[in-house]
């Protein structure tokens, strides 16, 4: 299994992640921290270059290993927007698509359109029946994104709090083929 390393979406592009986009990415993070740092264990203000050089390194390891496949996402005019990725680590036959959006950027549906585009892209790799996006009860935006691109919940759980924003309660929702 194995998604295109491009995926046009509309006026975005999704596009592997590239070692020599770290600096952009650590800007589009220390920018948007006071959303992100709410719901993302990793977006501290001590993240700093050789986290989002790690970051990318892992990211390119996972792919090349079939576990996660990890996007940036960029506008038509090269804006990097925020990130997106698909991880198999809910187990056979379903793909989780995990995100983060670059705060200047929120509320355009730039989000609703790269989940969109990756779930259609999804859903056509071998043995691949349905995909799935987690989020906190209390996250609201990916909440509204998840519902908003299709996604049904199909369950609640309870976990660890790992982030200030969160609840304690993750929300499952799956789209199908």
């Amino acid at each position: 299994m194995e998604p295109p390393e491009m995926i046009n979406a509309g006026e975005l592009v999704l596009k592997r992640w590239e070692p020599a986009w770290a600096p952009e990415l650590l800007v589009a993070i220390k920018e948007s921290l006071p959303e992100l740092r709410q719901f993302l264990p990793w977006a501290t203000e001590a993240y700093n270059l050789d986290d989002g050089v790690d970051y990318i390194t892992r990211s390119r390891e996972g792919w090349a290993d079939g576990e996660q496949f990890n996007y940036a996402i960029f506008t038509s005019v090269g804006e990097l927007v925020g990130s997106i990725g698909l991880m198999t680590r809910m187990g056979p036959g379903v793909l989780e698509i995990g995100y983060w959006m670059r705060s200047p950027y929120a509320g355009r549906g730039y989000m609703t359109a790269a989940v969109n585009a990756l779930t259609r892209v999804a859903l056509t790799l071998p043995g691949i029946t349905r995909v799935a996006i987690q989020h906190d009860e209390a996250n609201k935006p990916s909440a509204a994104v998840a519902i908003k691109a299709g996604f049904a919940e199909v369950r609640r759980a309870p976990r660890e709090v790992e982030a200030p924003g969160e609840s304690g309660t993750t929300i499952v929702r799956e789209r199908q083929h």
